[in-house]
């Protein structure tokens, strides 16, 4: 029998509204209600004299329907009996009676739904107080009253029979973002990392055009953290946040920072790279891959090669349906000029990349910007979620919400490079008070550590020693309108921890870790963990390439370039002629062009390869994901089948319309020379990318390179001096004009335009040591890069 959500207000004429009372009731059960109502009040009448109202009546019966046994029997787990006997509806069940009469949750036919409410505020309120010492009922007696009944919705049986009482820590978390319901990460045990550092010192050296410079970016930073804890590290720009995340994940060893980072108790070793995750801030991705492929080539490559691919596969939709990302699994990532899924479902697939491993330290780098509050807060949740299952997750955050500060349970304050707090987050307010410093107004708390990190004193309490050391220097240099300068703040913060707390906090440090030994060891070892051999890092790397880079390949820009210049070339050569030698000429003209055009074109897009995916390379090379010959071989040899389908339509057109050669012979000839035209051009642009990766640079060295090459190529000019003359050697353009007029004339003349036309060998084995010496060239500079 569906059930009816009733909300009753009482409204007193002197003192306002005096209880709330909602209840559930039986459709069948309401009707009897009201004659029993009646029968009660004549019989009171009569029996006892007192003249009561129909809402005295009405409240009595809702009280005896809840506490009777049939109420009990027909909305089961709806109601909790306390000590005093009256039913009490808890929190939790008022949440999920709320949700039951939402049409988003609701199971029921859209019949059903058209009486459901859109409202999803609708709560069960009971003041259990008042009901039973009586009180409501005399205030409501003693007065004329408002009575209405507020109709809420349809609540289906078998949503009813759900609605047993739960407590807080049962409630299941939701996707806010989303707008479902999701479950609980639930990560296998992994091995526990218990971080500490001590005095930790890092500068960089900034050179100038006269003058070298060492800046300090931290100043003896000290603080630990534990598996299971959230320790967050706050601080304005430019006070060292990111640096000393880098740093404690490994990602920073030169030039060498100072002081001491050991994880349980062992100094940083190649073994914790494929125990580490590290979020960085921008997220950097694939925009051509959905959701899903991306965390599917994760688990791929990270995942231990203990597990088999099927396994891995099912690891990598588990991570999307604890994240919450089943919506957008098969959608995009997206990017500047693609559009993609939101910057929360991003910042979860970056989340998503890294827990994949399981890692025993989580790194983050401000995993909250450019988010709203509610999806920020989500994402913390998140963190929660993965610091509960023993992993050590540390973040850094830029002005959070106080929702999300009280959320986390250790907390470093860094000011320009210095420590200004460390220890509890929610003992944060609490030292700064002990201090002297705590705000006038109410005020966000992580608002007010901002504000003392940046000397922003307005608004705050100044501690008496402040006041004392301003009123005795009384210096414009050291006040501002009567108050302390940021300076003074600052340097008031940073001596107040040193004398107070870092002492203690040091001596906690030196305390060794009550681990085993074996846990030590581990840490200790210099042995790296591939999640896949080098073939199966090439295939997976290959896949991804093609997957990744289709799409550029085969955009209507690239094929209308390619089409206009065939169709172009075909009618300004169109049915030339061999016959005469000003008719071959003219037609050597055109296979230089092709020579020059497939020498031009891939040099270009292969200066591109490296330079744009420099960030991608440093954030997986940095994660041990693969290695960097797998990587080399797959990125290059997955462009070759890409690049080599433009030329066949390109060729198709020309070829034909220019009326070279009509045979099977020449033309499949003509065909693989610009293949190898093509493949050794790639490896000069993968060479020039590599070597300096910086397009700029790249481009303006490939400009001048081209055109040196297309000039020596023994078209242009026919005598070359001696002393330049070695450079044609070293062009692709030259050695394949040579082969096409080959190829085009070998049966027609023995020379053409000074061109001898012999064996095709040597032209051929120099193209192929073009291919393999640019590409050995690339590789040895992109393994000597320190990414």
């Amino acid at each position: 029998m569906p059930f009816v959500l009733f909300r009753t207000s009482f409204y007193d004429r002197v003192s306002g509204p005096t209880c709330l009372i909602s209840c559930l009731w039986p459709c069948g059960w309401f009707c009897d209600c009201i004659e029993r109502k009646e029968k009660m009040e004549k019989s009171n009448s009569t029996s006892s004299g007192i003249l009561r109202t129909k809402s005295d009546q009405l409240v009595e019966t809702v009280m005896a329907a809840l506490k009777s046994p049939a109420a009990s029997s027909d909305a089961p787990g709806g109601a909790e009996t306390t000590g005093g006997g009256s039913g009490v509806l808890s929190r939790k069940s008022s949440k999920r009676l709320a949700t039951a009469a939402s049409p988003g949750r609701s199971g029921g036919s859209t019949s059903k739904n058209t009486h459901i409410r859109k409202s999803r505020s609708a709560q069960l309120k009971l003041d259990v107080d008042e009901v039973s010492s009586g009180a409501a009922l005399s205030r409501a007696s003693s007065a004329s009253l408002g009575f209405s009944f507020s109709f809420t919705g349809f609540v289906p049986p078998d949503e009813v029979a759900d609605m047993m009482p739960f407590s807080d820590d049962d409630m299941i978390p939701e996707d806010l973002e989303a707008g479902t319901r999701k479950m609980k990460i639930q990560a296998e045990p992994t091995l526990p990392i218990y971080l500490k550092f001590t005095e930790v010192t890092y500068k960089v050296i900034l050179k100038g055009m006269t003058s070298t410079v060492e800046k300090d970016i931290l100043n003896g930073i000290s603080g630990s953290v534990s598996p299971g804890e959230v320790l967050a590290l706050m601080g304005p720009s430019g006070s060292g946040k990111t640096t000393l995340l880098s740093l404690l994940g490994g990602r920073l060893r030169e030039p060498t920072p100072g002081g001491l980072v050991t994880y349980n108790d062992q100094p940083y070793s190649k073994f914790l790279k494929s125990r580490i995750g590290f979020v960085t801030q921008d997220d950097v991705l694939f925009p051509h891959l959905t959701v899903k492929e991306t965390l599917r080539y994760a688990a791929l490559l990270r995942l231990p090669k203990t597990l088999a691919k099927e396994e891995k596969e099912k690891r990598a939709i588990d991570v999307i349906c604890e994240l919450g990302l089943e919506r957008c699994q098969d959608t995009m990532i997206g990017g500047s000029f693609v559009r993609g899924v939101s910057g929360g479902e991003r910042k979860r697939v970056c989340i998503g990349n890294e827990i994949i491993i399981n890692p025993s330290l989580l790194f983050l780098d401000e995993p909250t910007s450019g988010l709203d509050s509610t999806t920020a807060l989500r994402i913390v949740e998140i963190l929660h979620d993965i610091a509960e299952a023993g992993k050590t997750v540390i973040t850094t955050i830029h002005q959070p919400s106080s929702r999300l500060f009280h959320k986390f349970d250790k907390l470093i304050l860094l000011g320009k490079g210095s420590l200004l707090y460390f220890g509890k987050a929610s003992e944060a307010m609490v030292y700064f008070s002990s201090i002297g410093c705590s705000p006038l107004i109410a005020m966000n708390p992580a608002e007010f550590l901002l504000d003392l990190a940046n000397g922003n004193i307005n608004d705050v309490s100044i501690p008496s020693e402040l006041e004392d050391k301003v009123q005795m220097e009384n210096s414009e240099a050291e006040t501002r309108n009567g108050k302390p300068s940021p300076a003074v703040v600052h340097e008031y913060l940073v001596e107040a921890y040193e004398t107070r707390v870092a002492d203690d906090e040091k001596k906690k440090l030196m305390v060794p870790l009550p681990i085993e030994e074996e846990l030590k060891s581990k840490m200790h070892t210099s042995k790296r963990e591939w999640g896949a051999s080098w073939w199966e890092q090439f295939s997976i790397l290959f896949r991804r390439g093609l997957k990744e880079r289709r799409h550029d390949y085969f955009s209507w820009l690239r094929i209308t370039q390619v089409l206009t210049t065939a169709v172009i070339l075909g009618l300004l050569w169109w049915q030339s002629d061999s016959d005469s030698p000003k008719d071959l000429r003219d037609q050597a003209g055109l296979l230089f062009f092709i020579s020059v055009f497939w020498g031009f074109f891939p040099v270009f897009t292969a200066i591109f390869t490296f330079p744009q995916e420099r960030a991608m390379l440093n954030k997986e090379r940095a994660a041990d994901m693969y290695r960097i010959s797998a990587y080399f071989v797959a990125r290059t040899s997955s462009d070759i089948p890409l690049d080599l389908l433009m030329p066949v339509l390109f060729l198709v057109i020309v070829y034909f319309m220019a009326g070279l050669r009509k045979s099977a012979g020449p033309f499949f000839l003509t065909m693989l020379t610009v293949f190898l035209c093509i493949v050794a051009a790639q490896g000069l642009g993968l060479a020039i990318g590599a070597t300096l990766m910086d397009l700029k640079r790249a481009t303006t060295l490939a400009s001048v390179t081209v055109m040196t090459f297309m000039l020596a190529g023994g078209y242009f000019v026919k005598n070359v001096p001696v002393f330049i003359s070695w450079l044609r050697y070293l062009s692709f353009n030259y050695h394949t004009y040579k082969l096409l007029l080959k190829v085009q004339y070998g049966n027609i003349t023995p020379a053409v335009d000074g061109v001898k036309i012999d064996s095709c060998l040597t032209e051929v084995c120099a193209l192929l040591a073009m291919v393999v010496g640019y590409r050995l060239l690339a590789y040895l500079s992109l393994r000597r890069r320190k990414l």
